[in-house]
């Protein structure tokens, strides 16, 4: 699947989402879409996440 699949299954979600049930439902939906998506990327190896944990914490690498 190409990204603008990808992109407009994901813009049909939250449209739905947002015609049913309103904005935070749709909020709701996109964060944990966008914690899902982080989550497969950190499973698949494209994300380290120690490194990810680092900079959240505010930590610097010189690599």
């Amino acid at each position: 699947m190409t990204s603008t699949v990808v992109g407009m299954g994901v813009g049909a979600v939250l449209a739905v989402v947002a015609l049913t049930l309103g904005f935070w439902a749709v909020l709701v939906v996109a964060v944990c879409m966008a914690l899902g998506a982080l989550v497969a990327r950190v499973v698949s190896g494209d994300v380290d996440a120690h490194r990810l944990l680092d900079v959240l914490r505010g930590r610097r690498s010189s690599s």
